[in-house]
C-alpha cells in the first residue's frame, strides 16, 4: 500500500501564482500552513509555494503526538498557546483533524530514565503543567503490560492528531478562504534587490513579494546555503508503521526507550524506533561537525550511520548546492522526500509491541513508511528573521517537535513577519546563535 501523499496523489492546488504577493511562504507543511493561516487572518496577502503536495513530507509522517511533556523548556510557552489553538481548530474545522486528548506517557526502562523524567518535573511544576510522576505499581494499574516498566511521566491534557488528514484539512479550509496556495511549484531561489528580499523565482515565474518566510523542513539549508547563509541542518531517516485495526489496549500515546505507540481514528496504533533513527553521512555532516560535537559527545547511542543518502536527497553527495534559477533546482528534482522503511525496524516493533501487550499479540501491519526528521545542533529550531537578507524570516529545525507545535508555531511567525511582538522569548531559537561564539546548549527535552 503506498503512502497516502506521494507523487502521483493528484495535484489539489494548481495554482497558477499570482506575480505580487505580501508575503510568500516557502513550504506546505504545518509550520507553513499555520503561518499563512494566522497571516492571513490579519488580511495580509499571502502565496504558499510547495514543491510537491501539502503535507507531503514530514507533517504526514510523524507521530501525530500533540504534546506539551518532555519538551525544551523555551518551546513550553509556546506549545501551551499551540495546545489552545489546536482546540479551537479542531471546533472551528471539525473532527477530521482527529485531535483528542488522550494523554501522552512516558515510560521509564530504567532508573535512569525515571531520574531524567523526575528532573523535568521543575519544568512541568514551573509552568503550570497537569504532569505528574507514576511509580511502578501506578503505571502498571493505568496501563498493564510485561515490559517492566519501572515508573512513569503522565500528561492527560496531551493529545494525539492524525497528521496526514489534519495538515491538509487546514490547507483546505485556508484555500477556501482565498489563500493562495500553489503545489508542484518549487522556489528556486530567492529575488534579491538591493542587498533585500523583493521576493522570489518559481518554477512558474516570479512572485514579487518584501517578505519571505523560509519553512521548507529538510530541503531548508539547501535553498538558504544557495545564497550563502549558513544554516547547520541536518536530518535523519525516522521509520514508523501503522498496525491494521485491533481492540484498544491505550486511548493515547506511550513511549519507552526503544517503541512508541499512538492510537489512531481508523482503530489501529502507530509505531514508531523511540530513540532510534539513522543518518545519512553526506557533505553536510563534515561541514557541521563542530557545531553538532556537543550533541555527539553527549548521546549518539540512538543513531546508526549509513554511508550515503540516495540521489537526490538534500544532503546527497551529488546533490547540487548551487545552480541557476533558470533551470531545473534540485526541489523539482525530488517533488517529495519519501525514505524507504527500515523494514528490520518494522519487525521489531512488532515484536516489542508483542512482548509489552502478549494480550494483543504481534499486530497485523497495513502500511510501513519512513521521513527525513530536520535537526538542529541543539534541537531546537530556528525561528527569526535573517540580518544578512532583510525581508527573510526564517521558521525550520523543528527537530521532531514541529506537527504539536506547529500552530503556535505559525502564529509566533505571522508576528515576527509582521513586526509584531511575538508574545515569547524567542533567544532560544535566534538564528545567530551558530554564528556569534554562542556556546551549543542541550536542553533537558526527553
Amino acid at each position: 500500500m503506498p503512502f497516502p501523499i506521494d507523487v502521483s496523489s493528484p495535484v489539489r492546488f494548481p495554482g497558477p501564482p499570482p506575480g505580487a504577493t505580501d508575503v510568500v511562504v516557502i513550504g506546505g507543511g504545518v509550520i507553513g500552513v499555520m503561518t499563512a493561516w494566522f497571516l492571513a487572518k490579519r488580511g495580509v496577502k499571502v502565496v504558499l509555494c510547495e514543491k510537491g503536495r501539502i503535507a507531503g513530507e514530514q507533517s504526514s509522517r510523524n507521530w501525530g503526538w500533540v504534546r506539551k511533556q518532555g519538551r525544551d523548556p523555551a518551546e513550553l510557552p509556546i506549545m501551551i498557546e499551540a495546545m489552545s489553538i489546536w482546540k479551537g481548530l479542531a471546533e472551528e474545522v471539525g473532527a477530521d483533524l482527529g485531535f483528542r486528548q488522550t494523554g501522552v506517557l512516558y515510560a521509564a526502562n530504567t532508573a535512569k530514565a525515571m531520574a531524567g523524567y523526575e528532573a523535568w518535573m521543575v519544568h512541568a511544576r514551573a509552568h503550570g503543567l497537569d504532569t505528574k510522576l507514576l511509580g511502578q505499581a501506578e503505571l502498571q494499574a493505568m496501563l498493564p503490560n510485561a515490559a517492566g516498566w519501572v515508573g512513569g511521566l503522565w500528561t492527560a491534557s496531551d493529545a494525539r492528531a492524525e497528521p496526514w488528514i489534519a495538515v491538509t484539512r487546514l490547507a483546505d479550509v485556508l484555500a477556501a478562504k482565498g489563500v493562495s496556495i500553489v503545489e508542484n511549484c518549487a522556489v528556486r531561489a530567492l529575488d534579491v534587490s538591493a542587498g533585500r528580499v523583493s521576493g522570489v523565482v518559481t518554477e512558474a515565474g516570479r512572485i514579487r513579494a518584501d517578505r519571505v518566510v523560509l519553512a521548507g523542513g529538510a530541503w531548508s539549508s539547501l535553498l538558504a546555503r544557495r545564497h550563502r547563509v549558513n544554516l547547520p541542518q541536518l536530518s535523519v531517516r525516522a521509520t514508523v508503521t501503522a498496525t491494521v485495526p485491533m481492540p484498544e489496549i491505550w486511548p493515547g500515546a506511550v513511549a519507552d526507550s526503544g517503541f512508541a505507540i499512538r492510537r489512531r481514528e481508523d482503530g489501529g496504533y502507530t509505531l514508531a524506533g523511540g530513540h532510534f533513527h539513522e543518518f545519512f553521512v553526506g557533505p553536510d555532516a563534515f561541514r557541521h561537525l563542530g557545531a553538532y560535537w556537543t550533541q555527539i559527545r553527549t548521546d549518539i547511542s540512538g543513531t546508526r550511520f549509513l554511508l550515503a543518502a540516495p540521489a537526490g536527497y538534500p544532503d546527497a553527495w551529488g546533490t547540487k548546492r548551487f545552480w541557476d534559477e533558470d533551470g531545473e533546482s534540485p526541489f523539482e528534482r525530488m517533488r517529495i522526500l519519501s525514505p524507504d522503511p527500515n523494514m528490520t525496524m518494522v519487525e521489531r516493533l512488532r515484536a516489542r509491541f508483542a512482548a509489552a501487550f502478549p494480550s494483543a499479540g504481534r499486530p497485523g501491519i497495513a502500511l510501513a513508511w519512513a521521513g527525513m526528521i530536520d535537526t538542529m545542533p541543539d534541537v531546537v529550531p530556528v525561528i527569526d528573521h535573517v540580518a544578512a537578507l532583510p525581508g527573510l524570516t526564517m521558521a525550520t529545525g523543528m527537530s521532531a517537535h514541529g506537527f504539536g507545535i506547529g500552530p503556535g508555531v505559525g502564529r509566533v511567525v505571522a508576528d515576527l513577519v509582521e513586526g509584531r511582538a511575538p508574545g515569547h522569548d524567542l533567544s532560544r531559537f535566534r538564528f545567530g546563535r551558530f554564528s556569534d561564539g554562542s556556546k551549543i546548549i542541550l536542553g533537558p527535552s526527553l
